[in-house]
């Protein structure tokens, strides 16, 4: 049997890159799959292919930073699903930037997805987890996509997303401590070089900013990877999958590299 079957998984950017590898990961185990984006459109070319392995697909037009849009996206995602058992909070921003070239526009539209966005989607989705808890003691599987920037990563994309991203990480830790009682597991997995379509609009202003080409920049990327290999979003679908397995019941509070070798835990 798939090891996901029948559980109803939410992903947040569900529409592209590592949030559509994800969601498709989940629903060929068997999940029920609610795709959230910003771009409702790219969120229902995700069901469509989610539906072929999985019972049920939805797509929901959501804007993870905004809180009545969380609200709203969870509430759709039961009604239709039933439940919740896992939600994974992909959705995220960032733009190439020098520290000191950074605005307070920057960083707002930065934190207001990577951290507040993170922080309301985790909370609305663990209050239907304690309810399933107080019902049925299952609980649930909250998985933060996170990244290396967030540990110290130099070639992050800016200071500002390198913030947000070291925020999930110790939201992650602390959201593990204190929900653990109800069966809600919590952790984060830290991507490092992932080719998604946002890594590829960065590496166009990199490449652009250095006089070099993008393929000379891509090659310098890998190069620097012990394993020689930048992750592909199936990469980090292989590890969200994983943390919302059996296998993973007794594992909370961590936060995983999938980079290759490339930072220290």
């Amino acid at each position: 049997m798939p090891v996901l079957q029948d559980k109803a998984v939410l992903v947040t950017g569900a529409g592209a890159g590592i949030g559509r590898a994800t969601a498709l990961a989940m629903a060929a185990e068997g999940a029920m799959i609610a795709a959230a984006d910003i771009d409702l459109a790219a969120a229902e070319r995700t069901t469509g292919q989610a539906a072929g392995n999985s019972r049920r697909a939805i797509a929901i037009e959501a804007d993870s930073g905004d809180v009545a849009s969380i609200e709203a996206m969870v509430a759709r995602a039961v009604a239709e699903l039933g439940r919740l058992d896992v939600i994974v909070n992909n959705a995220g921003v960032t733009r190439y930037a020098y520290i000191m070239d950074l605005t307070e526009a920057d960083w707002d539209r930065i934190h207001r997805v990577n951290a507040k966005g993170v922080f309301f989607c985790l909370q609305r989705a663990a209050r239907q987890m304690i309810k399933q808890f107080e019902t049925d003691e299952t609980g649930g599987r909250i998985i933060n996509i996170a990244s290396i920037s967030g540990r110290g990563y130099a070639g992050a994309s800016n200071a500002a997303y390198a913030a947000s991203k070291g925020a999930v990480i110790s939201l992650t830790k602390m959201a593990a401590q204190q929900l653990g009682r109800y069966n809600i597991n919590v952790n984060a997995v830290c991507p490092g070089v992932t080719r998604t379509e946002l890594g590829a609009r960065n590496a166009i202003t990199r490449a652009a900013e250095r006089g070099i080409t993008v393929e000379q920049l891509l090659a310098e990327q890998e190069a620097g990877i012990p394993i020689r290999r930048a992750n592909t979003p199936d990469d980090i679908a292989a590890m969200a999958v994983f943390l919302a397995s059996p296998g993973a019941r007794n594992i909370t509070g961590q936060s995983y590299n999938v980079d290759g070798g490339l930072v220290p835990s």
